[in-house]
């Protein structure tokens, strides 16, 4: 790599010259660089905002999962059965589906190689188990912390490898060019965190043939999220640039704690809690849940069963299903502005409506389950002790014990299945740009739990793979490059300038911006939907869109960085909003994690209020056979179209033909 320097606007920039630039420090991103570096490619740098800050380094749950294919058993499996029920998760192109089974074994030995502990055999064999929407058993895990069981390992290789890491450097912006009427990425403008208050307000240039993206997910859109905090994502650089999303509509929403952010999964529910609900002072409380259960069987039998049906699902609500759960949090915490708990001291308790809690009311899965594991004790927390000692001893790490303690929760938005459009080689349709892990949106409706990780490496490998036989040249020189690019990056400069203001008062416009765009995607994009309130919501993103980008000011160079992110923010929020918007506008019901209001629909349970009528939507369906693109043209209109779904491919296998185009390189293409 390449360093010197790159005067504009009277000004001196660091310049970088290389061949990758990769942005972000999750596995995904680090697995790309880890991989580009094996191939023999070392001209690479990794930017990051923070080392190590991202969902995979400070996310998981009870036992967080790892999807791959089969690898012990008799039950017999193959990459096209693993594509095809990645596949029938709905609106996933099949081609997609079939790289992210192709590949997964490699992807998994990869991550053992490096020290990742998932467990075998004696006789070697990866054991596996059953997760959400996987029919064989191909979920591993390697505990609690499996992400950053992945990402320790990976860092480590990354640091051992030598390869240059930008710590403390917001990318703000993507550069382009076009050639031959295609946009190509060609490089990007980053803040130096730790130089702000320099005359160039710590700003970098990076000059690169790749950029591969590996920013997550957008965590800092939401107000109920169980993202790590510092999770906030980067799509809308992307977005600014052009690059095509697809099925932003499809996110994972479900319970989690919102002191210490964690996915509420597993044995935090088949333990079954006290699930409490008081004023915002802490008084008044109630268990609410008896209101809406028939009996404490039900209602007992739901909280167990939300432990491995833990996402919200609108199929998992009728005959007082696990997901009414969320329904019934969300209507306490957002409808009433209530407070809701889980209580692991004491069992639920009828208070005259219901009967109290017992095992002998236990529907029979929930209660051979909690036989077999030996857990019949008295109480949730002492079941828990029993069943999964670590979940008590992660939350006592955060102080909060418990044991003795109440833990709040909330309805919260998780991943996101859809984000930026890429290839079979993860590249999105502005050439040079890898979006890779959660930030490329190739899963759509379902997928089974723990599928994001195995695509986060496949997808990563395979973006390494195609730069290093397709774009491995050096990066232009600094006069074509200037030529390209100066009037871009002037204009972050410029902009920068204009909105520090010294005598702006250090007021709370910063905080409140973050807060309306989180309050909105709570209450309009999350896991309850309405197209007359989404319509309103598309209209408020835009015009905060606007007077951002005219009005915005900081009191100084230290606050850019934030200035930066939640213009990020607001552009990918008006996009998701657009989005959703336009599913609704084509006929779009319920499916996936989110429930759409209609008021021709059915009524989740008697008790609730007509409000809550909803439908499902039917399989042959116009939302259900295509998968809604959407991206800003050159004008920075909104553009969408809906693409047919791809089919898995159907290729002959015949080794000689395989062998006879991969000896001549045409297989990578």
């Amino acid at each position: 790599m390449k360093r010197s320097i790159i005067e504009l606007e009277r000004v001196c920039l660091p310049f970088y010259s290389l061949n990758t630039l990769i942005i972000g420090s999750g596995a995904a991103a680090l697995n790309s660089a880890v991989n580009l570096f094996k191939m023999g490619k070392k001209n690479i740098a990794i930017a990051t905002d923070h080392w190590g800050g991202g969902t995979s380094n400070n996310a998981g749950s009870d036992k967080q999962t790892y999807y791959k294919l089969s690898l012990s058993g008799d039950l017999p499996d193959s990459p096209i059965n693993m594509a095809k029920d990645l596949f029938k998760g709905g609106s996933m192109h099949g081609d997609i589906a079939l790289c992210e089974a192709q590949n997964s074994v490699q992807a998994f030995f990869n991550l053992v190689n490096l020290g990742v502990p998932f467990p075998h055999d004696q006789y070697g064999a990866y054991v596996g188990y059953k997760t959400d929407y996987d029919p064989l058993g191909r979920a591993t895990s390697a505990g609690p912390l499996t992400s950053h069981l992945m990402f320790e390992c990976l860092a480590e290789d990354v640091q051992s490898k030598g390869i240059k890491i930008f710590d403390q450097h917001e990318v703000i912006a993507l550069l382009t060019e076009t050639k031959s009427d295609r946009k190509h990425v060609i490089g990007a403008v980053a803040l130096d965190k730790n130089n702000l208050d320099t005359e160039n307000h710590g700003l970098v240039v990076f000059n690169a043939v790749n950029v591969i993206l590996g920013t997550g997910g957008p965590g800092g859109m939401y107000k109920a999220s169980v993202y790590p905090e510092s999770q906030i994502g980067s799509t809308g650089l992307a977005f600014e640039i052009g690059a095509i999303g697809n099925n932003l509509t499809e996110s994972q929403f479900g319970l989690g704690s919102i002191k210490f952010r964690w996915n509420l999964s597993g044995t935090y529910q088949q333990v079954i809690p006290r699930y409490v609900s008081t004023d915002k002072d802490g008084l008044d409380e109630q268990e609410f849940l008896n209101n809406y259960f028939p009996d404490m069987g039900k209602l007992a039998s739901a909280i167990f069963l939300k432990g491995y049906q833990w996402p919200f699902d609108p199929r998992k609500v009728a005959n007082y299903g696990s997901s009414l759960i969320d329904i019934l949090v969300y209507q306490e915490t957002v409808v009433k502005g209530r407070r809701v708990f889980l209580d692991f001291t004491r069992n639920p308790s009828g208070h005259g409506l219901l009967e109290d809690f017992s095992f002998d009311l236990l529907e029979k899965e929930a209660y051979t389950y909690l036989e077999k594991s030996g857990a019949l004790f008295d109480t949730p927390i002492e079941r828990l002790r029993k069943m999964n000692q670590p979940a008590v001893d992660l939350y006592k790490s955060h102080n909060i014990d418990i044991t003795k303690e109440y833990l709040e929760i909330a309805v919260c938005a998780q991943h996101n299945n859809g984000g930026l459009k890429g290839n079979i080689w993860w590249e999105s349709n502005i050439k040079h740009l890898f979006p890779v892990g959660e930030v490329n949106g190739t899963h759509g409706v379902y997928r089974p739990g723990g599928s994001a990780l195995n695509s986060g490496q496949v997808g990563s490998m395979r973006a390494a793979l195609y730069i290093s036989k397709r774009y491995d040249g050096d990066p232009p020189d600094e006069r074509h490059f200037k030529s390209s690019a100066e009037a871009q990056i002037k204009s972050r400069i410029e902009f920068a300038r204009k909105i520090i203001d010294r005598h702006t008062e250090n007021n709370t416009s910063i905080h409140n911006t973050r807060k309306e765009i989180q309050e909105r995607m709570s209450a309009c994009g999350a896991h309850i939907r309405d197209l007359n309130k989404v319509k309103e919501a598309v209209k408020q993103a835009w015009n905060l869109y606007s007077r951002l980008k005219g009005e915005i000011k900081v009191s100084s160079a230290k606050e850019l960085p934030e200035a930066f992110r939640n213009l990020d923010l607001c552009l990918t929020h008006a996009l998701y909003l657009e989005a959703i918007g336009e599913y609704l506008e084509r006929g779009g019901k319920s499916r996936g994690s989110y429930l759409v209001r209609d008021p021709g629909g059915e009524k989740p349970c008697e008790e609730l209020g007509n409000e809550w009528k909803f439908r499902l939507n039917q399989g042959d369906s116009f939302v259900d056979t295509r998968i809604l693109e959407i991206y800003l043209d050159e004008d920075a209109c909104v553009r969408k179209q809906w693409i047919e779904i791809r089919p898995i491919p159907e290729e002959e296998a015949w080794f000689e033909n395989v062998w006879n185009n991969y000896m001549k390189d045409n297989i990578i293409n």
